[in-house]
């Protein structure tokens, strides 16, 4: 597997759970909506298990749950250490 294989799918998974953190942004504004249910569950499934523990340490702003935004943030900043212009997995890249 090449640095190249290695950066396409990571941009992927960051930019798919970057995605699916602002969903549950999103979601949350909707309190009513069963996320068990399709196409909620879509969004909750994956994120949930970051979202919960991270609940445990950040409590809720003014009523906000403002872990998806965190995690917004953290993933974001992964991101850009990996595979951004100066990114690790970039530089390995350019070695080959």
């Amino acid at each position: 597997m090449t640095w190249d294989v290695v950066a396409a799918i990571l941009r992927l998974v960051f930019s798919l759970y970057i995605l699916l953190f602002i969903f549950r942004v999103v979601l949350s504004w909707f309190p009513q909506l069963n996320l068990n249910r399709f196409p909620y569950n879509v969004a909750a499934w994956p994120t949930e298990p970051f979202l919960i523990p991270t609940r445990k340490l950040v409590p809720t702003f003014g009523g906000v749950d403002i872990t998806p935004f965190i995690w917004v943030a953290i993933v974001s900043l992964m991101q850009e250490l990996l595979i951004g212009q100066q990114g690790l997995v970039t530089m390995m890249t350019r070695l080959n």
